[in-house]
């Protein structure tokens, strides 16, 4: 079965020409990878012809002709209703493996402001969700991947679930797996050993038994920012974090260092569960 990608895009071309850029990246995409580009008319707006409504939002025309031109297949989607919502049920019906969104990564005290629907998305979708945007630094193909991880196994494990996953894994990428001791990187601090951390040694032995190359590092420091410095330091195409969902109001914490991490980066990050 191909692997089936959602792009849902609102009305920036320069966020939908980027987001169909993360979809195009994936190894042998046009055998392996089939996208729906979708947009939402909110609730009330629109024209009622579905077929001339797509044609007049131009970054679902220019993310879709983007991926065609690279030979993936695409359908083109409209629909209705409360954005995020729609997004979500459409790819449940999809039964997407991923969805690529187009967040806004922005600096100083606004960076928070990675906008309503992505963050929606992010914390509510079941299935992986990559933030990518127009500052989010896209290479030709998918050929490194960090992945950090905490002590949950279960996360850890759906991280390296959604990696081994990824269309041309095994044969063409790299992958590292790291776990950061919080703030033990001081003169005369412990040794950092990789392998007493269960999840982080799940992960790598997840991976590795499915014949991808795995790195295994450990480090001490503060978990955000070696995240970030290893991701530039490798330069790695994405970042798979597995950030914490929760229901109701809570579900904003989605935990602070996988939010650091997403408007810190100046690459694409996923978050796997």
């Amino acid at each position: 079965m191909a692997y089936s990608v959602l792009v849902p895009i609102d009305r920036d071309e320069g966020r939908a020409r980027h987001q169909a850029a993360c979809v195009s990246r994936f190894h042998d995409a046009p055998e392996t990878v089939e996208a729906t580009v979708l947009y939402v008319y909110p609730r009330g707006r629109g024209p009622d012809d579905d077929a001339a409504a797509f044609s007049e939002v131009d970054a679902a025309v220019g993310a879709a002709a983007y991926l065609e031109e690279r030979d993936v297949p695409v359908t083109r989607r409209i629909e209705r209703g409360e954005v995020a919502e729609r997004i979500l049920e459409v790819a449940d019906e999809l039964d997407a493996d991923e969805i690529v969104v187009g967040g806004r990564k922005r600096s100083g005290v606004q960076k928070v402001l990675l906008g309503s629907t992505t963050q929606d998305v992010m914390l509510s979708a079941e299935r992986p969700v990559t933030v990518t945007g127009e500052d989010v630094t896209l290479g030709d193909s998918i050929d490194r991947l960090l992945v950090p991880v905490d002590a949950g196994e279960e996360r850890a494990r759906h991280q390296a679930a959604y990696v081994a996953g990824l269309p041309g894994i095994a044969e063409d990428v790299d992958v590292t797996v790291l776990y950061v001791f919080r703030h033990q990187d001081y003169a005369g601090a412990p040794p950092h050993e990789f392998e007493e951390v269960d999840a982080a040694v799940a992960a790598a032995e997840y991976l590795e038994e499915r014949d991808v190359t795995v790195d295994r590092v450990g480090v001490g420091g503060e978990i955000s920012r070696k995240i970030v410095d290893y991701a530039e330091d490798l330069d790695v195409d994405g970042v798979v974090v597995g950030g914490r969902r929760r229901s109701g109001i809570q579900k904003v914490l989605m935990g602070s260092i996988t939010t650091d991490v997403i408007l810190s980066l100046d690459r694409p990050v996923t978050i796997a569960g």
